[in-house]
Formats: C-alpha cells, sequence, structure tokens
C-alpha cells in the first residue's frame, strides 16, 4: 500500500537513499533539509521527484509557517525522523555540544510535537543508533534490545535522550512511532569521514602513499545502506507501537578485513598508516525482532557495498 512520507533528513546519505527507496515502493514523498536545499552528493532524480522545505531542526524558532502549512497540506501518514547531527566526533567528546543536544535531541521532540499536532495520526519511525547500547564484551558482542544502554560517546548519549523523548510521546501522547537502533552502514555517496569511503575516496585519489586508517582491528557490525533503508519502510508498515527494533547485519567484521577487500578490488596494496592501532568491538545487532515483525533479510553483499563506494568515489573524484 502507497504511503505518503515525511522525510527529515532527506538531504542526508540515508535520507537519500530512503527516498529513492520509498519512490520505487510508489509512495509520495516530501523532504525537509535545514536550509532546503540538497546536497551536492544527492542524486539528480531525486531533485525532481521530491519537494523540499526549510526546517533547521536546530532552531528553537521552530518550523516556518510556510513549511508548516506545507506539509499539512500533503498530509503525511508516516515520518522518517533520520535528521540528525550524525558523525560522532561533530558531537563532542564525553558530553554533548550544545548543536548536538539542539539538534539530537530537541529536533527529536520538536518532530513529536510536529505529529501531535495533526488532526491525524502519522506513524513517526525515529532512527536511533547502536551507540546507545553499553559496551560489550568481545566474547559475546551480540546484543537484544534490552541489553545495557549506557552510551560511551556523547552522540550516543544524544540518541539516548531523543529515544527517550519518543518513549514519553508514546506514553503521554498518543504518540504512534517505532524506534530503530541502526547499527553501522555505509555504501555509495556517504561522508568521506566514515570508515569504508575514507578509505576509498584516498584508493580513488591514486597515488602510492599510505592509506590512512584509525585501526585495522576495530570490528564492526556493517550493512549496506539500501539495506537499512528497506528495513526502516518495513517497520513503518509492521512495526509495534512503542518497540524498538535492531536494524544490523548480525555479523561481526575486522576493519582491516574490509580494507584488504576494498584494496583487492582497487587493485592497489598500498600500506597503511593507523592513527588509532589497537583492538575496539563494537556491538553487533541481534535483529530477530525486525526479522520476525517483518521478514527482513539483508539482500545486498559486503562485495557489492565496497565495489559500489568504490565506484561511485572513482567517478566524483
Amino acid at each position: 500500500m502507497p504511503h505518503r512520507a515525511l522525510i527529515t533528513g532527506i538531504s542526508g546519505f540515508a535520507g537519500g537513499f530512503l527516498a529513492e527507496h520509498l519512490l520505487a515502493c510508489g509512495d509520495a514523498v516530501l523532504g525537509c533539509s535545514p536550509d532546503g536545499t540538497w546536497e551536492e552528493s544527492s542524486p539528480d532524480p531525486l531533485h525532481n521527484r521530491v519537494e523540499l522545505l526549510a526546517w533547521n531542526l536546530g532552531d528553537s524558532q521552530g518550523i516556518s509557517q510556510e513549511s508548516l502549512r506545507r506539509i499539512e497540506q500533503f498530509r503525511p501518514d508516516t515520518i522518517y525522523h533520520l535528521a540528525a547531527l550524525s558523525v560522532p566526533e561533530d558531537c563532542g567528546q564525553n558530553e554533548p555540544v550544545p548543536v548536538a543536544t539542539a539538534v539530537n535531541v530537541a529536533g527529536t521532540r520538536r518532530v513529536l510535537e510536529l505529529a501531535a499536532s495533526f488532526g491525524w495520526r502519522p506513524r513517526v519511525v525515529f532512527t536511533s543508533s547502536s551507540h546507545v547500547y553499553a559496551p560489550v564484551d568481545p566474547r559475546s558482542p551480540k546484543v537484544r534490545e534490552d541489553a545495557p544502554l549506557a552510551p560511551a560517546s556523547a552522540y550516543g548519549r544524544t540518541k539516548l535522550a531523543a529515544e527517550r523523548e519518543v518513549c514519553r510521546a508514546v506514553e503521554q501522547d498518543d504518540c504512534d512511532a517505532v524506534i530503530v537502533r541502526a547499527f553501522q552502514h555505509t555504501g555509495p555517496r556517504q561522508n568521506a569521514r566514515m570508515m569504508l569511503p575514507q578509505w576509498a575516496e584516498q584508493i580513488a585519489r591514486g597515488g602510492t602513499e599510505p592509506l590512512k586508517v584509525h585501526t585495522r582491528d576495530a570490528w564492526v557490525d556493517l550493512s549496506d545502506v539500501r539495506d537499512v533503508v528497506r528495513a526502516y519502510r518495513l517497520l513503518a508498515e509492521h512495526g509495534r507501537r512503542g518497540e524498538v527494533y535492531n536494524v544490523g547485519s548480525g555479523i561481526s567484521r575486522r576493519a582491516g578485513d574490509i580494507l584488504d577487500l576494498l584494496q583487492g578490488m582497487a587493485e592497489v596494496d598500498r600500506p597503511v598508516v593507523q592513527s588509532r592501532p589497537g583492538f575496539k568491538q563494537d556491538p553487533v545487532a541481534d535483529a530477530t525482532r525486525l526479522i520476525r515483525a517483518t521478514a527482513w533479510r539483508a539482500a545486498i553483499p559486503l562485495e557489492q557495498t565496497v565495489a559500489d563506494t568504490l565506484a561511485w568515489w572513482r567517478r566524483v573524484t
């Protein structure tokens, strides 16, 4: 059944892929970005098929009357709230910097207030993060949704605070919302400050100098963004109100192995310099709840994700 979807953060990495997926499913899509413009990396077809409104979620002045009227006219039945300060380093070290709290926490509250202001009740799909979980035992890194929550980063703290805003809205305001804890995902068009695109950009630029990486010995749960956004739409349709769902591959992969795969595909063998050497184990998703609710399965193998990401960086570099 086609939906009428409002996407906050549509000009970002996952937002663009979500918009493409929703359009392919026959949904009508309306988007918001901070200044009402697209990012340079946003695909051209979206510019022609999706109306884009200005809404800076970190601005305490709130949404403009013009944008509010247009959203009310559009009458979304689903709101995908993806807008966030999503590069962890931008959010501060131990305590969140003010802009991170303004966008990630207060911005989420503003989206929930918008949903509550309508004369109908749209479903809100809030994208949280695996960063809300406590550090894991490397011998058993897989986490269910009821695993301990103790974010080690400022970014994770803002996401957990935003989750609490969603839970409050569900309990007190009769909001129809689900929380998605997305584990690390990647693919073409992702910011070069993130792991795989950072490496792919360096390779695409050519040369023989060493590749700069954080550490080869980080173990991560890495999915393709195109698989992840499929899960978002499935949860919009089948997720249980007030429930939390992990979205991830369930596989722990070593960063160095992913880097070796990338170098092999690129037919290069450049030396590697690590800026933060040492072992690191990220949480790994137990996605049983998601699979039971939606029958979702990851469809894109890591090899395709790596190849597509490399191809994109070679095209734009």
